[in-house]
């Protein structure tokens, strides 16, 4: 009879691993189809992930090799780069009508802001978010939010970013931004979709970006650089960039 039970025990072990195993590997690949399907869905550009590992028990994990394209024009060979972020989530939230997540941190992205002639590709990026989720009307909105899966970020940190700023196909500066701590993201009953949290710390890596090559190509936005050490006057396209960059950093 010990011996029975003691085989049961060891089989009903068994099955709790194996479905631990079954639940791990279905969540990374779940996790990963959805950002390199949805997030050009609604980007408009390449997005792609290397890998991603979380574990259904403890909540941890991490991913490694995010990457966001640029938009169509411009040349840089990617907007952000993430080569590893970690995450700690709540576990029984899986299943539930809301994802918890406790932290992200997002360690060392390399970002490309590159201005050109109708704008800069950040700013683009964020354009494209805020048009594949703003809906035609009222009930196409409701039901855009009814599908998007509720989240709630409590804390999420962006550290040593590093910003290469210049002009399309002239290059420029790179820059180390400061922090981006944000906290309590979604921590309301409606909660934030992940489309929702995409707009949030784009619009604030943009804008941390844009101020911090500002900084560092302060000389250029005091009007210091001769144009025409760009490749021309101020007529032609590069002349017409650099112009429209140092107005952007002047009124900073």
């Amino acid at each position: 009879m010990k011996k029975i039970l003691r085989w049961g025990l060891i089989a009903i072990l068994l099955l709790i691993v194996l479905g631990a195993l079954a639940v791990h590997f279905f969540l990374d690949g779940a996790i990963k189809h959805g950002v390199e399907t949805k997030g050009p869905e609604l980007a408009r550009v390449d997005v792609k992930l290397e890998g991603v590992h979380i574990s259904p028990l403890s909540g941890s994990g991490n991913l490694k090799g995010l990457l966001i394209g640029n938009p169509e024009g411009y040349k840089s060979p990617h907007a952000i780069t993430v080569s590893n972020a970690s995450l700690a989530l709540k576990p029984a939230s899986l299943l539930g009508d809301k994802l918890i997540i406790h932290s992200i941190n997002l360690q060392a992205p390399d970002i490309n802001l590159e201005i050109g002639l109708g704008g800069n590709n950040l700013s683009k990026i964020l354009d494209n978010l805020n048009q594949t989720t703003a809906g035609s009307s009222p009930n196409e909105k409701e039901k855009e939010k009814k599908e998007g899966r509720k989240m709630q970020v409590d804390d999420f940190l962006i550290s040593g970013a590093k910003v290469h700023g210049g002009l399309t196909g002239v290059g420029g500066a790179a820059v180390t931004i400061p922090d981006i701590h944000l906290t309590g993201l979604g921590a309301g009953p409606e909660g934030i979709t992940a489309a929702e949290l995409a707009k949030r710390v784009l619009s604030e890596i943009r804008d941390k970006a844009i101020a911090a090559a500002g900084s560092g190509l302060n000389d250029l936005g005091k009007g210091a650089v001769d144009l025409k050490n760009f490749g021309g006057d101020t007529n032609n396209s590069t002349g017409k960039a650099l112009k429209g960059l140092q107005d952007v950093f002047k009124k900073k």
